[in-house]
């Protein structure tokens, strides 16, 4: 028989100003306590108990294995007695039905109906408009059925129960909320313990920095610093060799680490074979760099003297760093441009590459060191340097400002008057070529031979060419962009193979003129830019008729 309303033992609903949740260390004590209070308050109780409302009914088949199996909810006369019992929880009209149902039918009772019977009486605890009272005793009873049964619950059903009695406000000291934490964290996997970290010293830290898939992320600094730390006996030819291809790959014009690399290779000159050493010049050729190092050219000389012919593809990719430096040795060129050599070469797998290589140092030859009385590469060995545009240019071409500035130049000059990614002899790709006349006019590209002739002829660096045709002299002006990507890292020295592209051009004739990335960044549209080219062009003293634009 249900007591009548304010009699000792039961409590009605009561609005009253508290948290929404009790705090740590308010004690379980046999009186109304303040979980109730919050829920049943006009204030929270909406906010509270919003989260229960809206919780899906919890399904067995969810919640953890049943020997009744998994067969359809709801009535009917194929519902067993598991589902019959969810069904009657789902349906109790009061806390004290909850209970009952829970207490007398122990072995029907499964993991998931303790959530049922949680997420039920928050149900009935925001019920409106008069929700049903709520003996202490029952709370009680019900969280020590939970608390003894929760050792069988699956990890699932644990984190519910614990998530519904935290809505509904049981302390978090208490013994409800405090058993099912407990319980979680044992069904947790045991964490792994941290692995130690190795204490490295300077060479190993080095290694591992630089070893590291993030090693772009370290700082420069780091790297000096690790390297001067490392005493000489830690620096081996492995770590040496992964800084040069460090600098090298991401354009890091370091003199303190360059200069390093430097001394490494003199000082360790007798225990380095070729294929070591075109890894350690590498960075010097592609960042424009000659070390202070006195003893490094002597070095490599050496080095290529002893072992040019254990290792032909080696030995020229030294050479080609050495070209980019203006440093080539006159006995290396004397061997590899010798018979024996290009016959060795000639049957090798990499026999293309090193007759690029061979002709790009043909051309050096002929261009820069006019004293050189040695044997030179064959006419019919040499091949186009670079026929086409560089790897580096094609990987981003989208970043390119080679479009708007040919779209530029179509609008200013019309079509007729200059040619694209034309490669001239001996193999140089030019980004965009004029044809002018001694009096500065820009002339159709199709009436001119745009190529200078190759090698060329003995005349002043500078002095244009003789036109038979138009009876003119013609000059041949490049437009070269300089991409941000084509200089070292700091943005204001160009990679070695720009450089030397650019040299050679200049020294077979081409009045180069370059447009340098700072200066077509800072133009904002079409508009702009072609006033910025006209400039250009005049400064040179270039003129053009009316119907270029």
């Amino acid at each position: 028989m249900r007591r009548p309303r304010g009699e000792p033992g039961s409590w009605a609903p009561r609005p009253t100003e508290g948290a929404i949740c009790t705090g740590p260390g308010e004690p379980w004590s046999p009186s109304p306590n303040s979980m109730l209070r919050v829920l049943l308050s006009a204030q929270a109780s909406s906010a509270r108990l919003s989260g229960l409302l809206l919780l899906p009914p919890v399904q067995p088949c969810c919640l953890g294995p049943s020997k009744w199996g998994d067969r359809p909810s709801g009535g009917g006369p194929h519902m067993g007695p598991v589902q019959g019992l969810q069904r009657l929880l789902e349906q109790a009209r009061s806390p004290g039905e909850l209970l009952r149902w829970l207490g007398q039918n122990p072995t029907k009772v499964r993991a998931h109906h303790y959530p049922v019977a949680l997420r039920r009486l928050g149900q009935l605890l925001g019920s409106q408009p008069r929700p049903p009272p709520v003996e202490q005793v029952t709370l009680q009873d019900l969280s020590q059925l939970i608390i003894r049964n929760c050792p069988s619950f699956d990890i699932h059903t644990i984190h519910v129960c614990l998530h519904l009695a935290v809505l509904l406000g049981f302390p978090s000291d208490g013994p409800l909320v405090s058993a099912l934490e407990q319980e979680r964290r044992f069904r947790l996997p045991p964490k792994p313990p941290p692995p130690l970290q190795p204490v490295f010293r300077g060479g190993q830290r080095l290694e591992a920095a630089l070893s590291c898939p993030h090693f772009l992320r370290h700082p420069r600094q780091h790297l000096i610093r690790s390297l001067a730390e490392a005493r000489p006996e830690e620096l081996t030819p492995h770590v040496m060799v992964l800084l040069a291809q460090h600098l090298a790959r991401h354009r890091l014009r370091e003199p303190q680490l360059l200069e390093a690399i430097a001394h490494f290779l003199v000082v360790q000159e007798a225990q380095l074979n070729s294929k070591v050493v075109q890894k350690l010049v590498l960075p010097f050729g592609r960042l424009n760099y000659l070390p202070l190092e006195q003893q490094f050219m002597p070095c490599l000389e050496r080095i290529l003297a002893r072992e040019a012919g254990v290792a032909p593809l080696a030995t020229v990719n030294i050479l080609m760093s050495l070209c980019q430096l203006r440093c080539l040795p006159f006995r290396a060129l004397h061997f590899v441009f010798s018979p024996g050599f290009i016959n060795h070469i000639s049957g090798t797998p990499h026999a293309l590459i090193v007759r690029r290589y061979l002709s790009l140092l043909d051309t050096a030859v002929e261009l820069e060191l006019p004293g050189y009385r040695g044997p030179r590469l064959p006419r019919r060995q040499q091949v186009p340097i670079f026929p086409q545009p560089l790897i580096t240019d094609r990987a981003r071409c989208k970043y390119s400002h080679k479009d708007i500035v040919a779209e530029g130049l179509r609008q200013l000059l019309g079509e007729e008057k200059y040619r694209q990614d034309l490669t001239v002899p001996p193999g140089y790709c030019t980004d965009f070529l004029l044809c002018v006349s001694s009096n500065g006019a820009v002339l159709p590209v199709r009436t001119q031979d745009p190529f200078l002739p190759y090698p060329p002829r003995s005349c002043p660096q500078g002095q244009a060419a003789w036109n038979p045709t138009t009876q003119d002299p013609t000059q041949r002006v490049v437009l070269m962009l300089r991409e941000r990507w084509h200089f070292c890292r700091d943005g204001r020295v160009l990679l070695g193979s720009r450089a030397l592209r650019e040299r050679h051009l200049g020294l077979m004739g081409y009045q180069l003129l370059p447009l340098p990335f700072e200066e077509l960044e800072s133009q904002r549209g079409l508009p702009q830019l072609k006033s910025y080219l006209r400039q250009k062009l005049q400064a040179l003293g270039l003129r053009w008729g009316p119907e270029g634009g």
